[in-house]
């Protein structure tokens, strides 16, 4: 397989993944500021600060309000993280792979293109973001799942899934932080109530409540959904099922030896989570690691086969 068709593809399934993920956020978290009691104020710009869009968004708007940061999450087209710009580079990579992906592919992303911008102003509005936002993830896992019923299990394949599994923890990691970001924040006579409600929407970000009550089978609290977000072997958006996802897709290719032991490391670090006690400063800079490492594995993929030269093998 050519480098750069192996690129546009583990591209494609990133900012795929990204969309929905995207969506998943907003929409949770919208859910999340309706349930919690009306005494405890929690702002929308968490959002820009779990996306790493500080610097972006200061530059683009003054008020640091729910319209503006849904904007610039979704719709913002000078924002390369957006919902929208996501979608775009979607459409484009998989236009400039349609030889190598399922033809239905591109009549579906352009529907959910069309249906993504024609429709955004649904989005920035509070009363029909939900439904909006519903159908775009839907969309998604449209294409994830004509993704996985008919693509060959090649090397294609396999640069899919580390695209998608890449972003996805990443994105896991961001949520968890932001989670723990917001209990720290909190009175100490304010977080168990603040955190039943946060911890059951971080698991229902992931599509991971029912999951969770299964595997788990006790009341939701930060160590267990933690625990279960980051080290079940089982559900496919946690930290441990991504990770070895990755390695599996990598060691299925050539030259794959640096990033299998990259993968190795994460799995190998990830800490034990007993209390609740224990999602303290010193875990949130865990997540934060986490975050650089997933860069560096990005990098590292990137050389070793986008950017390979048969003098490096």
């Amino acid at each position: 397989m050519l480098s750069r068709v192996a690129e546009r593809l583990f591209w494609s399934a990133r900012y795929l993944e990204r969309v929905e993920n995207t969506a998943r956020l907003v929409s949770v978290y919208d859910e999340l500021l309706f349930d919690l009691p009306r005494d405890i104020n929690i702002s929308w710009y968490n959002l820009i600060e779990i996306n790493s869009g500080v610097e972006l968004f200061e530059q683009r708007y003054r008020v640091k309000d729910e319209r503006n940061v849904v904007k610039f999450l979704l719709a913002d087209d000078t924002n390369p993280s957006s919902m929208l710009s996501s979608l775009n580079m979607v459409r484009e990579n998989i236009r400039t792979t349609r030889d190598v992906v399922p033809g239905e592919m591109w009549e579906l992303i352009n529907e959910l293109d069309l249906f993504a911008k024609q429709n955004i102003k649904q989005g920035i509005n509070r009363s029909e973001r939900h439904a909006y936002l519903n159908t775009i993830i839907e969309g998604c896992q449209k294409l994830i799942g004509l993704l996985a019923g008919t693509m060959p299990r090649d090397a294609g394949w396999r640069f899919l899934t580390m695209g998608r599994y890449l972003e996805r923890v990443d994105m896991n990691t961001r949520i968890l932080d932001a989670a723990i970001s917001l209990m720290l924040q909190s009175q100490e006579e304010e977080s168990v109530r603040l955190g039943q409600v946060i911890w059951s929407k971080v698991l229902k970000s992931q599509s991971a409540y029912l999951s969770y009550r299964r595997t788990v089978r006790a009341a939701v609290n930060g160590a267990h959904a933690v625990t279960f977000l980051i080290n079940d072997p089982y559900f496919p958006r946690s930290q441990r099922y991504c990770l070895s996802q990755i390695k599996e897709a990598a060691e299925a290719l050539p030259r794959a030896g640096v990033i299998a032991k990259q993968v190795e490391k994460l799995l190998e670090d990830t800490p034990v989570i007993e209390h609740s006690e224990d999602l303290n400063k010193a875990f949130s800079d865990y997540l934060n690691d986490v975050q650089l490492s997933l860069m560096e594995l990005n990098h590292q993929i990137t050389e070793n086969w986008f950017y390979f030269q048969q003098g490096d093998a």
